[in-house]
């Protein structure tokens, strides 16, 4: 493994791999104005939600590693403490790269990058029409990491009101995380587009204590067919399977065809339930899984 002292390396070069690294980054494509009533409409991949009472994002303008100068957007928050963060989806990714373009002070990227303003109700800045998501903020803090090139300056901005636009939501009135079609910042030239073809749902542990990894019998934990994902996934259950759940089980055909095949071998046995099991957490189906792994005996 290559390790590196940050110390070693410049600033460009750090940035590089931080940027190729820490990703995917969610876009903040943020309006702002100056106190002369100038609009400035630039993206930040810096960004990310930091709390929801108060509901509080971060995004964050860093100066400039080539020349050390800080950004339009930073100079106007610190003017006029207000903002929108417009949501970025794929429909509007290539106009929002436009928009980062270093246009001369007092330019308006609306207009440079072919996007609508719609007046906001609460702030001066004005919202990105296209955007699937608009939210209405207030700075409530700039905070300056440093007065050297590459230096962050974080800004938090508090969220007042928020726009959705009615055609992403689903049935419930809640955000559909298809519909929407995010996109993220990744390294050097480099996105990614969040749809129905590369999203994927992982459990979340928050109601349930799983019995954890340590918990699942060595023959299993140590397989060479299973991955620390599926284990990750088998030691998310509460309880194992009840004995009279795994004999219920043993009606399945895919199963007791590897059962009756392997009789006496137990080398090929294993391997075969191994193979079952991962294409069954592979659908989510952790409980029958489970009711294969344990069926090794029968």
């Amino acid at each position: 493994m290559l390790s590196i002292k940050v110390s070693d390396l410049k600033t460009a070069e750090l940035q590089n791999y931080l940027q190729y690294a820490i990703a995917p980054r969610p876009i903040c494509f943020v309006s702002t104005i100056d106190k002369e009533g100038n609009v400035n409409l630039s993206p930040f991949s810096f960004f990310n939600m930091f709390s929801t009472n108060p509901p509080i994002c971060i995004f964050s303008p860093a100066r400039r590693v080539r020349d050390n100068t800080t950004k339009h957007s930073l100079e106007n928050v610190l003017e006029v403490p207000e903002c929108v963060i417009n949501i970025v989806n794929y429909d509007m990714v290539q106009q929002t790269s436009l928009a980062s373009v270093e246009y001369p002070k007092g330019t308006n990227e609306f207009i440079k990058a072919g996007f609508t303003e719609l007046a906001s109700e609460l702030v001066k800045p004005p919202r990105v029409a296209e955007s699937p998501v608009q939210m209405e903020c207030i700075v409530r803090e700039v905070i300056s990491l440093g007065n050297e090139a590459g230096a962050g300056n974080l800004v938090l901005a508090e969220i007042k009101l928020i726009h959705i636009q009615e055609d992403i939501l689903d049935e419930s009135g809640k955000i559909d995380q298809e519909k929407i079609d995010l996109v993220a910042r990744l390294g050097s030239d480099w996105y990614c587009r969040v749809n129905s073809d590369n999203l994927f749902k992982v459990e979340k542990p928050v109601r349930t204590l799983g019995i954890g990894v340590d918990s699942i019998p060595s023959a299993i934990r140590n397989s060479d067919i299973l991955t620390g994902n599926n284990l990750g996934q088998l030691g998310n259950v509460e309880t194992l399977p009840t004995d009279k759940e795994i004999e219920e089980f043993q009606f399945d055909s895919e199963l007791r065809q590897i059962l009756n095949a392997t009789i006496g071998d137990n080398r090929t046995r294993a391997r075969e339930l191994h193979q079952y099991a991962k294409s069954l957490l592979e659908k989510g189906n952790v409980a029958d899984a489970w009711k294969v792994l344990l069926s090794f005996d029968i």
